[in-house]
């Protein structure tokens, strides 16, 4: 009787132990006697011991801090360069399978390709185009990741250092910038006056009387100036008769 009993702890015992409680956002790798039987979860599955192993696998999205790369970019400018990568596991016997370690896998991947894309592009475009920039890692990681089970959701370019000397030659180049937008902004307007200038003086060539109005206007504002001396101009009209007697 007391060995019936030994048996039958020993077997609540065992499937006691056999039983495991996956969360709803993780899934468990099969294996019985060292072969892939499949994927099972979330709740509670049944794992006999010494027969079957199961491989706990998170689903949820991962965030993965890429650490600072010593880049040149294609226009020989010295950055440092870190990202942040957003991914998941899509398929648990994949991740588990193809690769030992997808988590250090991704990382070592995301910083070759942030190197190697950033490598492909000028200065001004890591500046401008950063958005770009994300598209094209989180493309690249993702086809990179895609046979360990892994979907690169997003990637997005943090901080762009710059030596001194390169960010005061950026001064510099921004300062001279202004400068010229200022010169051919004041070009512009110099052109628009000329321009408006000989519009007038089209205009009063075909009105002789508005040549008149125009220079008693003048006097009248002479006229409220408060001076010793007023010096006014006379019009040629006025004087071309004696001008032509001898």
């Amino acid at each position: 009787m007391s060995f019936l009993m030994v048996v039958v702890v020993l077997l609540a015992v065992l499937v006691i132990s056999a039983l495991k409680v996956l969360n709803e956002y993780e899934r468990g790798v099969m294996f019985t006697l060292g072969r892939f039987t499949g994927i099972k979860g979330p709740g509670i599955i049944v794992v006999w011991p010494f027969v079957q192993q199961m491989r706990r696998v998170d689903l949820r999205v991962i965030v993965l801090n890429v650490p600072k790369q010593d880049v040149i970019t294609r226009d020989n400018v010295s950055v440092k360069v870190n990202a942040v990568v957003y991914f998941r596991i899509v398929d648990p016997g994949k991740a588990i399978i193809q690769v030992a370690n997808a988590f250090d896998a991704t990382s070592q991947v995301a910083q070759t390709t942030l190197r190697s894309v950033v490598g492909q592009h000028e200065m001004d475009d890591l500046l401008a185009q950063r958005d770009k920039l994300n598209v094209d890692l989180q493309r690249i990681l993702d086809q990179s990741t895609e046979n360990w089970g892994i979907k690169v959701s997003n990637v997005e370019i943090k901080d762009v250092d710059l030596d001194e000397t390169m960010i005061r030659a950026m001064a510099k180049q921004a300062e001279a910038e202004r400068t010229r937008r200022a010169k051919i902004i004041h070009a512009e307007g110099e052109q628009q006056a000329a321009q408006t200038l000989v519009d007038a003086a089209a205009a009063l060539q075909k009105q002789p009387a508005a040549i008149q109005l125009r220079y008693l206007q003048t006097l009248a504002d002479i006229s409220h100036e408060k001076t010793q001396i007023i010096v006014f101009p006379l019009p040629l009209d006025l004087i071309k008769p004696f001008l032509g007697r001898e």
